[in-house]
């Protein structure tokens, strides 16, 4: 008898073996990540493309913001670089991490037409938007996709790329925190730590270098979170008019809303950020696994898993915060 994870693995390993087999007469390669990256996205995609370039591959490595100053303890963060324009010059191109094609964002003016698009990713809500999809939700982070990936085509893993996605499954899981996180996940970070990676010094780059604005974005948070559902939901919102006073940047605002989270009796927490474009910025996370916060961003066009997703949706912003705060509540009420 063939149990699920077999099948399970059955399949990824025949997408791991198509994924190798488009990449393998190409010249050039395009690798990229979804805009707002965080270090799944970027660290992710800084390994493949050293992956690439050690194979005598032609690499342009691409996210719409760069590598942002947040990232810059990433090992080669440097290889990122912004769009300029017009298309590039390439035979296939990766996009890593990335659920829904327009979140590539500005790169998607540069991707020639004409050429697969390989889809590599772990949201539950990924679109299959690509010629092929690698899509594995099992996965916690896109990272632990390519470890498995580089370990099954027996690709060497340089102390470069392995700090890289460390990073990113460690990021992306909470610091192996959160559901999702398997016995796969503990391997794939065993075998990124015999690849040389320092975790203690690692460790501090990601969690204890942050600075001082995004403190005083913390203490604006706290000062201001509002609690809904019978103190089910907690939130945050950012004025445009605060962030701008507060000199944040928006890599800042990643892990403001753990705090929210973490509150006893609070089930869901959700942070609003008012952007320039007319939009409004919608994180959510969910602390109790029946409450699908994935489900409430689908119903205004966003994505993500089940327990971390987000949306952008265009609107005043306390509009925009009455009409999702009045969909969670919904789907905390009557989930059953």
């Amino acid at each position: 008898m063939i149990s699920a994870w077999s099948k399970k693995k059955t399949k990824q390993m025949s997408d791991f073996n198509s994924i190798a087999a488009s990449l393998q007469d190409a010249h050039t390669v395009g690798v990229a990540s979804h805009l707002r990256p965080d270090a799944d996205a970027l660290g992710s995609t800084i390994a493949f493309a050293l992956w690439l370039e050690s194979t005598g591959k032609k690499v342009v490595a691409l996210n719409e913001e760069g590598a942002t100053s947040k990232f810059r303890y990433l090992p080669r963060h440097e290889i990122i670089a912004v769009p300029e324009g017009s298309p590039v010059d390439c035979d296939v191109f990766v996009a890593l991490d990335t659920s829904v094609k327009s979140r590539l964002g500005t790169v998607l003016n540069v991707i020639p037409k004409h050429i697969p698009l390989l889809n590599i990713d772990h949201h539950v809500s990924n679109e299959q938007y690509g010629t092929l999809n690698l899509v594995d939700s099992t996965s916690p982070a896109t990272g632990q996709i390519l470890v498995e990936f580089f370990q099954h085509i027996g690709a060497p893993i340089s102390r470069d790329m392995a700090t890289n996605l460390f990073a990113a499954i460690s990021t992306d899981t909470g610091s192996f925190q959160y559901e999702g996180t398997n016995e796969r996940t503990f391997a794939a970070a065993s075998r990124l730590i015999s690849c040389g990676v320092d975790v203690s010094a690692l460790s501090r780059d990601m969690y204890d270098c942050h600075p001082r604005r995004r403190f005083e974005l913390l203490r604006h948070a706290l000062n201001t979170a509002e609690f809904h559902s019978d103190n089910r939901i907690a939130s945050f919102t950012l004025p445009l008019a605060v962030a701008q006073e507060l000199r944040v940047l928006p890599e800042d605002n990643e892990g403001i809303i753990d705090h929210l989270r973490a509150v006893e009796g609070v089930e869901a927490a959700v942070f609003f950020e008012e952007l320039e474009d007319g939009n409004v910025r919608v994180s959510a996370r969910s602390k109790n696994p029946e409450v699908d916060v994935c489900k409430v961003c689908r119903e205004f066009h966003g994505g993500g898993h089940k327990m971390a997703a987000g949306a952008r949706i265009t609107g005043a912003l306390n509009q925009v915060k009455n009409d999702f705060l009045n969909a969670l509540d919904h789907e905390i009420h009557n989930r059953n």
